[in-house]
């Protein structure tokens, strides 16, 4: 892959980007990418500010991380570039190398690809913050963290999105499926049922568009710990078992967690009534999550450029 060239546009654009960090103080400038760079020149212009290298494949970024730069694979080849943006500041954050509700500044290919021609502030909601890796790590389960991480990230864009303007509520039960699958039975045709199991995986971008469609059809959705979707659409008949929720949380919230008490699964909760997430382990809430309303605000930046009187521009 041939590296694209640290300097002309991309450079002046980068400039910009580290003087306007400076200016209204950002946490982080993100860079979006499609192919790699002169990292040593990029790291040397940022000095002390931080960086953060995203693309789409492990090629696009090689040599990043070796040169001390923070990196990020997405793995989103066809999504649009601001999904693309939003899942990078979900990622920066949970993995706490950027704090829920900073100001980063974004730059990318917005009209041309493979050149560097767009800057964006992106202002962090204060709730983005309040989902960490570490909050997850604190739950004893069997459920690798990507995959809890992967369910959770879509039950929390549900929350804050609904679907066509509509709020949404809807679960997922996440490990132990078997049993899990042994508790329940189908509400309607189970949606994924004939697809290979790279097709119904949680971590892939357009599985995690449908399951955003489905999730405003009856039922809860099985996940298995590698992120497979077991099935859709299951109604949950675990028994009956000695339970104590907050008032105001309804049959979901308790079927929810009937489920996480009779098996060793987690039960991830979107409320319909306020997007609230909730996960569910041994039948109490052991994790809340309050899902942002507007994932980013997207500021428009006017930049005048210098006349020539003020003297002559840097190279």
């Amino acid at each position: 892959m041939t590296p694209q060239r640290f300097f002309g546009q991309f450079a002046a654009i980068f400039d910009l980007a580290v003087q306007l960090a400076a200016s209204i103080k950002a946490d982080a400038i993100l860079v979006l990418l499609e192919e790699p760079t002169d990292w040593q020149k990029l790291k040397a212009q940022a000095g002390q500010t931080k960086v953060l290298i995203v693309a789409d494949r492990p090629e696009e970024i090689e040599g990043a991380a070796s040169n001390g730069l923070a990196t990020f694979v997405l793995h989103m080849e066809e999504e649009p570039v601001f999904e693309k943006l939003t899942q990078a500041v979900l990622e920066a954050v949970a993995h706490e190398v950027v704090k829920g509700g900073s100001d980063v500044i974004a730059i990318y290919s917005g009209f041309e690809q493979g050149k560097i021609d767009s800057l964006s502030i992106v202002r962090l909601d204060e709730h983005l913050g309040r989902l960490t890796v570490r909050d997850l790590r604190q739950l004893k389960t069997r459920v690798p963290l990507e995959t809890l991480k992967a369910v959770v990230d879509v039950a929390v864009e549900i929350g804050r999105e609904g679907r066509e303007g509509k709020p949404v509520g809807t679960m997922f039960v996440v490990g132990d499926s078997r049993k899990v699958m042994e508790f329940s039975h189908p509400a309607v045709h189970d949606p994924f049922r004939g697809y290979s199991r790279k097709e119904r995986n949680i971590k892939d971008g357009r599985v995690r568009e449908s399951v955003k469609e489905l999730a405003q059809l009856d039922g809860a959705f099985v996940i298995e710990p590698d992120g497979v979707i077991a099935a859709g659409c299951r109604i949950l008949d675990s028994a009956p078992v000695s339970l104590t929720l907050s008032k105001g949380l309804g049959s979901r919230h308790w079927a929810a967690a009937a489920i996480s008490k009779n098996t060793k699964s987690i039960a991830v909760v979107v409320s319909q009534s306020s997007g609230t997430v909730r996960l569910f382990q041994n039948g109490e809430v052991v994790l809340r999550i309050e899902p942002f309303r507007r994932a980013m605000t997207w500021k428009e930046f006017d930049y005048e450029p210098p006349s020539s009187e003020s003297g002559p521009s840097r190279n």
